[in-house]
């Protein structure tokens, strides 16, 4: 009962103090380009992402020249490959941490006080790696989602391209028939193509944009077929189907990395389970004297 209070008169001091800056820097106005981001991710998250944005918005300059400049820019790269999930961008990142931090030191001392090295442990990591965890599981889920739709999106482009269309008009077409990141991701090419960057350099940008072999194949075998002089259709059909030999060979690696561990799961919890459990079932059934069996009267 006393560390739950303990507990609670921290979390309390930390909003007081969150409270307390607020009203104090209430006439402050936030740089143009704070504001800016603070508008437009708040339309794409959710309230309490809204609330930590608001909260951690004035400490995001202050957390980015701590990271440095190397840092900022791997970050804002990730931030890139993830898709900015939810309208993250590298301001709102930065707010996050400065946010989490705290709430994570908080609660860290006041799990120290009361000798609870585990808990304070896991606050600490929850201060510094929860926006973390966040942006590697969206990296994830958008590079799967986008190596699933790139081989039958590389399919009906040939088709379309074989109709007679030119490849710039017919990826148009197609990625508008399609919905998702790598639909996205094509017609952000096609933006910087429509504003006099080259397609070399434009699909240089794709392949930097977005942590997949797929992507990377797709880009290197289409610039070389390019430098050669192939037909872009078979180009791109000989991409298809090397993606989906590359997508049934990891298959297969991935099923042979399943039979262990469900062997694993299987003999050191179901086999015990079922062995108790008909043991038992035979002493119960057999209505064994205990107290006679070992002495007890």
């Amino acid at each position: 009962m006393t560390a739950l209070l303990l507990a609670l008169a921290v979390s309390l001091s930390v909003f007081g103090a969150f409270h307390g800056i607020r009203l104090y820097r209430a006439d402050v106005k936030l740089p143009s380009d704070l504001a800016l981001a603070l508008e437009v991710g708040a339309t794409r998250t959710t309230a309490v992402g809204s609330l930590v944005d608001r909260i951690g918005i004035r400490w995001a300059p202050l957390v980015l020249r701590a990271m440095g400049a190397a840092r900022v820019a791997r970050k804002r790269r990730q931030i890139d490959m993830a898709g900015n999930p939810a309208g993250l961008t590298i301001d709102r990142y930065a707010a996050r941490r400065a946010v989490y931090g705290v709430l994570g030191a908080a609660g860290a001392f006041s799990m120290l006080v009361n000798g609870q090295l585990v808990a304070a442990l896991l606050m600490v990591a929850f201060g510094l790696f929860w926006i973390e965890v966040g942006l590697w599981s969206a990296i994830r889920v958008r590079r799967d989602h986008i190596e699933r739709t790139l081989p039958d999106f590389l399919d009906v482009l040939a088709v379309v391209v074989s109709a007679g269309l030119g490849f710039r008009q017919a990826l148009d077409r197609v990625a508008g028939k399609y919905e998702g990141p790598w639909a996205d991701e094509v017609r952000i090419t096609l933006q910087q193509m429509d504003m006099g960057v080259s397609r070399r350099q434009a699909f240089d940008e794709l392949r930097r944009r977005n942590d997949s072999e797929q992507v990377a194949q797709f880009v290197t075998a289409l610039q070389q077929g390019e430098e050669l002089g192939s037909p872009i259709v078979d180009t791109l059909i000989a991409i298809a189907e090397d993606m989906r030999r590359t997508d049934a060979q990891n298959a297969r690696r991935r099923a042979a990395r399943a039979v262990p561990k469900a062997t694993f799961a299987v003999t050191m919890f179901m086999l015990p389970g079922t062995l108790i459990l008909l043991v038992c079932g035979f002493v119960y059934g057999a209505n064994v004297d205990f107290g006679a069996l070992f002495g007890g009267g």
